[in-house]
Formats: structure tokens, sequence, C-alpha cells
């Protein structure tokens, strides 16, 4: 397999191929970059400096695959490159930061053997919106991080992330080297390894995620517990799961009923445990007695059981148990936990328009209508009943309700995605839901304990 160099000597890029599990030589090109559009689009200026520096490295070898790339930063047509000092970095993010910008990624691949030497050209655009900055703010963050190597004066991939509003595009780009993009010029330049992109992403990725996994305190299990996704990782799976969900199943058409649902989930969501994410709470129009959570803060509920609640408090409960499993990040341990999908496999669902997306999110959801675990109920029925008693709603509300789906599961015969399939037995929940709000418990109580006591 030829050599392959990158001519560039940003971080970056270096550490984007190192988490493919590329093995490449860095060679930094010497030519110096037009810093100009004139006559050509910022699209076309990125490609041809990007086409300098592999040239330039091109020139001093014999053979190899040669990646070069030159981002430039726009707003309303004026150049942001890397800044001269920090007075000049600081200038350039409060502009930034004032409103929307493009980012420009150009890359040349140069395949170079005996029979000569082949280019291939290319480039990604992305726009950034931003929140607004305050002076003490953006010395803060300079005090972190180094805004001199750095295009715009910020980094997507660090804590930059925290002021980075949203992005249509690549994120890729902004880093400064969009994998997407460079995959498919070496598929034009029949560079043939995508096999081993396979292999290290298997045996080599999983190795860094269990490496540099967060290792996090969770309030409501108490427990030190790793997670291989980041909160907006979370987010961007749970969206892309939303996205599967609304294509397979019909949202209610009654507007009371999700207003209904929704006002009563916000309260519940401002009292939790978790509030760095946004919570979505939906009707689907279904007649069985069921409610699910997804990463990242998405509820649906059934219109079925809307009909079976008899007030708000129930309801509140219902909801306020699927905003625990969210808390509790059970979904996400689920995920982490499949049987059939890798951890890689999960995460290009949050990849809109790839293949695997439609399989990937169908079966992540239909694994949570299929239930959590028996401790994972108890818990999110312990925590359903805390915030909805401090969201000022009646917590009896759950052990009214628990007994109601007692009833209808004595009446119905268990179904494939029936919202009782793996749940504890109903004595068990309620005595977990007393032992919360602190009532008096009767013998029933006791039966069919869980070993693990609730605190």
């Amino acid at each position: 397999m030829p050599k392959i160099y990158l001519a560039s000597r940003s971080r970056a890029r270096r550490q984007l191929l190192k988490n493919l599990g590329l093995e490449f030589k860095v060679m930094p090109a010497r030519v110096k970059e037009a810093k100009e559009a004139k006559a050509v689009p910022y699209s076309r200026l990125v490609e041809l400096n990007a086409a300098a520096k592999a040239g330039d490295v091109a020139a001093r070898l014999k053979s190899g695959i040669i990646i070069a790339a030159d981002t430039l930063c726009v707003q309303n047509g004026k150049i942001f490159g890397k800044p001269k000092d920090l007075r000049d970095a600081r200038n350039m993010l409060k502009k930034l930061t004032s409103r929307p910008h493009r980012l420009y990624t150009g890359l040349a691949v140069i395949k170079k053997d005996s029979r000569g030497q082949r280019i291939e050209l290319g480039h990604e655009e992305t726009t950034v919106y931003m929140d607004k900055l305050s002076d003490p703010e953006i010395t803060a963050y300079f005090k972190q991080v180094s805004p001199l190597d750095k295009a715009g004066s910020f980094d997507i991939q660090g804590k930059g992330a925290f002021f980075i509003r949203k992005i249509d595009g690549c994120f890729y780009n902004v880093v400064g080297l969009p994998i997407r993009k460079l995959y498919l010029m070496l598929k034009k330049l029949d560079i043939k390894f995508f096999a081993f992109i396979l292999y290290t992403a298997f045996c080599i990725l999983p190795t860094a995620f269990l490496s540099g996994c967060s290792t996090e305190y969770n309030i409501v299990t108490k427990q030190e517990e790793k997670y291989y996704y980041s909160t907006d990782q979370e987010v961007q799976m749970g969206r892309s799961i939303d996205r599967q969900v609304e294509k397979q199943y019909k949202m209610s058409a009654d507007p009371l009923q999700q207003k209904r649902v929704e006002d009563i989930g916000k309260k519940i969501a401002a009292v939790s445990d978790r509030k760095e994410i946004d919570y979505h709470f939906r009707v689907l129009q279904d007649e069985q007695v069921n409610a699910v959570s997804l990463p990242g803060g998405y509820v649906y509920i059934n219109s079925g059981l809307l009909d079976k609640a008899s007030n708000d408090d129930e309801l509140a409960c219902v909801l306020a148990h699927e905003v625990g499993h969210i808390v509790a990040r059970h979904s996400i341990k689920k995920l982490q936990a499949m049987q059939g999908y890798s951890i890689l496999r999960v995460l290009v669902a949050v990849a809109p328009g790839t293949d695997e997306v439609g399989s990937a999110a169908d079966a992540a959801f239909t694994q949570f209508l299929l239930g959590y675990s028996r401790e994972d109920e108890l818990l999110a029925d312990q925590l359903g009943a805390r915030y909805a008693k401090l969201a000022g709603y009646d917590p009896h509300g759950m052990i009214t309700f628990l007994d109601k789906l007692q009833e209808i599961n004595r009446r119905m015969p268990i179904q494939q995605k029936s919202y009782y399939k793996t749940h504890p037995y109903v004595p068990d929940r309620i005595r977990v839901v007393k032992q919360e709000i602190g009532e008096k418990m009767d013998f029933g109580d006791y039966i069919n304990i869980e070993q693990e006591t609730h605190e």
C-alpha cells in the first residue's frame, strides 16, 4: 500500500486522520496561500490553494498519496484567516459571532507512482451560526484555547462548541478536513483501502472510544458511569431516530392533545435533574397504552394512553417516568449494550442521507419499544414520582395509573410492543413510588420485591 502524506501542520487535521486509523507522515507544504478571491469564487480559491500545497509536496516525493487542505472563513465578503495576534483574534471573533459566516475547505489529493501522477480537487462549504460573545467571555475563552493557529480564532471540536448555536453543512469541514468529501475523492483515484478503513473502524476506533470516553457521576443512579457518546451525539442520535418515527408512525392530529402533553412535559423537564438538553413531547395516534423515551430528550405518548389517564396528575406521572429514563441515560446505556449493532453502526444513524439511517434508527426505536430493564423501570418510577411532585402534580397519580396498567394487563394478551412487557410487577412498582413519596406501605407492597433497594 502506498504511503500517505499530509501536507499540513494542522493539529486538528492530524487528529482526524489518526481517528480513522490511517498511518501517515506529516510533510508541510512550503507555498504561500492566496488570501484574495478576486476573479474566482471562494470555493475555487481554497481548491487552488490546496492544489498548490499538494503539488509542492508531490514534487519532493517519488511516490505516495498526498492529502492537502485549505480553509477560509468568510463573512459579508470579508475573508478571515488565522489571526496575527491576540488583539486581531479578539476583533475577529467579535465580528464572527455577530452574524452567520461560511467556512470553505478545499481538498487536493495526488496519487503519484511510477506511471505518473493524478490529482483530484474538491471542496465543502458550511454555514456557522454563533452566539454573540462579550469581551469577558472572549477573554475567558482565550485563556483556555490558543486562537492563533485557528481560522476564525475558534475551535468547533473543543471549547468553541459552547457558543456555536448551529451549523448547516459538514461538521468536519469546520474542523478543517471534510472526511466524506475526502473519501469520495480517494475513490475517484482508485485508492482501494476501504477494507483497511473498515478494519481500523472496528478495531482501532472502539479502543479510542474506550480510552477516551467520559466517566461521569450520574446524580440519579449515584454511580460513576462510562459514556461513549457526548451529550451532543446523544441529541443527534435522538434526532435521527425521531425522523424515522415520523416516517413510520402517525402523529396525533388533535392540537389540544399535543398542547396538553407539551405543557405538562415542559413543567416536568424544568424540575428534572438534567437541564442541558431540550425536551420534545409528542403524541402518536395509536390505541396501545404506551409511552416511549429516546436519547437526547424525545418523549412519545400514545393517544391510547391519554384516553386512560383520568387527569393531569396521572399524565404528568407518566411523562415524568419517561423523563426519568432520559435523565438516568437509560437509552444511551441500552444502545451501548445492544446486540448486533456496534457503537459505530449506531453512530451512523446521526448522519442524515446515508443508507444505514433507516435500519439503524428503526432498530434502535424497536429496542426502546420492547422496554428497559426491570431495575431501570423502577428507578424511572421513583424519579417520575419525584419530578411530578416538584412540578406541582400529585405523585399519587403514579399509583392510580399503575393500578390501571395492572387491570389492562389482566384483560389483554401481551403484545410484542406492549408498554408493560418488560416492566416489573406492578406491586413492586407501587412500593417504589410509595417509598419515594413517604407513604405507609401494607402487606401487598412487599410482594415481588427486587433484591436491590431504591434509595
